[in-house]
């Protein structure tokens, strides 16, 4: 069973996610809802999700980061067994990369 299916949530956080527009929207919203710390926490996590998936090695990751073995190990996880989310943004972040790179 995913993780995400252990509890019910309250959709209303995500659906208003799903409103903002701009990546000044998103950083002001994220700014209101987080903490410093907890922000820090979901930045590194994700950086390590990228670094993870581009094949590179904890010992780097964990250099380049200050992320936890444990971190890297919980986020890797989530890679390969989680709910696929972080392959869906990355799928759409490279056709964003791609879409800019054909427009200049």
């Amino acid at each position: 069973m995913k993780k995400n299916m252990r509890k019910p949530r309250n959709m209303d956080m995500y659906r208003a996610i799903l409103t903002l527009k701009t990546l000044d929207e998103c950083i002001n919203f994220f700014d209101d809802l987080c903490s410093a710390t907890e922000l820090k926490a979901m930045e590194q996590r994700f950086q390590v999700a990228v670094m993870l998936s581009k094949g590179m090695i904890y010992n780097d990751i964990l250099e380049q980061t200050g992320a936890s073995s444990a971190t890297i190990s919980r986020v890797n996880r989530s890679l390969q067994f989680g709910a696929d989310g972080y392959d869906v943004v990355f799928d759409r972040l490279e056709k964003l990369k791609k879409e800019d790179s054909e427009e200049q």
